[in-house]
C-alpha cells in the first residue's frame, strides 16, 4: 500500500541518520521529496541517485537556521514542485556541556539549529497549505520531555519544539493543517556510535525494550503522522523510545 503516493514532502537534514531513512522510506510509499543538508553532498547526490528512478526527487543546500534560506528553500520547492503537502522539520545538531561549562556559542548555535529553523520553515510552509492543507512533523527529542545533564541547550531546543508543535497545531487546525512532535530516544545513529559503552549501557539500562532504537522505526512513526492514516491526530508528541519514558 502506498502511502504517499501524490503527496510532496519537505525533509530538512535528509542525507544521513534519521533523515536519510525518512527519505528513503516516503519514496518506497510513493512521495515526491524535496530534503535538505548542511555538508553532505556526497552523500545527498548518492540519495538522489538511489531514487531518481522511482520518485521525483531534488536535494538543496540550505541553512534552517537562516530565515532568508527558509524563506528561498520554499520558494525553490514550490517552483520545483508545485506544491508542498508535508514538512518534517528534522535538522538538529547537540554541543553537550555541563552548564558551567556551556559558552553562549554552543547554547546559540543549538537554539539556532534546533528551534528557530522549525519556527522559520514552518512560517513560509504554512502559506502553501493554507489552500490544500497539509502535515506538519517536528523532531523532538525524550531529553525534551525529561531532561538530561549536560545537555541544557539541546534540551531546552527540544522542548521548546513540543511547545511550538502544540501551539501550531491549535492555530492551524481549522484550515486542515495538522502540526505534530515525534521524541526519539537512544536511537543508533552516527551520533550514538561514538558514545563510550559505559554511557551506553547506563542508557540501556532505563529502556524496557533493552536494545537501541533503529532509524528506520523514527520513520514509520514519521510515515503515519505525514500519510492520512493520521488524518484526526494534532498536537501530539508520539515517544519513539522503547519505553524510556514510562
Amino acid at each position: 500500500m502506498m502511502l504517499l503516493q501524490g503527496k510532496t514532502v519537505l525533509i530538512t537534514g535528509g542525507s544521513r541518520g534519521i533523515g536519510a531513512a525518512i527519505v528513503k522510506l516516503f519514496a518506497a510509499h510513493g512521495a515526491d521529496i524535496a530534503f535538505t543538508y548542511a555538508s553532505s553532498a556526497e552523500a545527498s547526490e548518492a540519495i538522489v541517485k538511489e531514487l531518481s528512478s522511482t520518485i521525483k526527487i531534488k536535494a538543496y543546500k540550505s541553512d534552517a537556521a537562516s530565515m532568508t534560506a527558509a524563506e528561498q528553500l520554499i520558494k525553490d520547492v514550490l517552483a520545483d514542485f508545485g506544491k508542498l503537502d508535508v514538512l518534517i522539520n528534522n535538522a538538529g545538531i547537540t554541543k553537550d556541556g555541563l552548564l558551567l561549562r556551556m559558552t553562549e556559542e554552543m547554547w546559540d548555535s543549538v537554539l539556532d539549529v534546533n528551534l528557530k529553523s522549525v519556527f522559520n520553515l514552518t512560517k513560509y510552509a504554512v502559506k502553501p497549505m493554507l489552500r490544500t492543507g497539509g502535515s506538519i512533523i517536528n523532531m523532538s527529542s525524550v531529553v525534551g520531555v525529561f531532561g538530561n545533564a549536560g545537555q541544557a541547550n539541546y534540551a531546552a531546543s527540544k522542548a521548546g519544539i513540543i511547545g511550538f508543535s502544540k501551539s501550531v497545531a491549535k492555530e492551524l487546525g481549522s484550515k486542515n493543517i495538522r502540526c505534530n512532535a515525534i521524541a526519539p530516544g537512544f536511537i543508533a545513529t552516527e551520533m550514538t556510535h561514538v558514545l563510550e559503552e559505559n554511557t551506553k549501557d547506563a542508557f540501556l539500562s532505563n529502556i524496557p525494550l533493552k536494545r537501541l532504537g533503529d532509524a528506520n522505526e523514527i520513520a514509520n512513526a514519521a510515515l503515519f503522522l505525514a500519510s492520512d492514516l493520521s488524518s484526526y491526530i494534532t498536537g501530539q508528541v508520539i515517544n519513539v523510545c522503547g519505553g524510556m519514558c514510562v
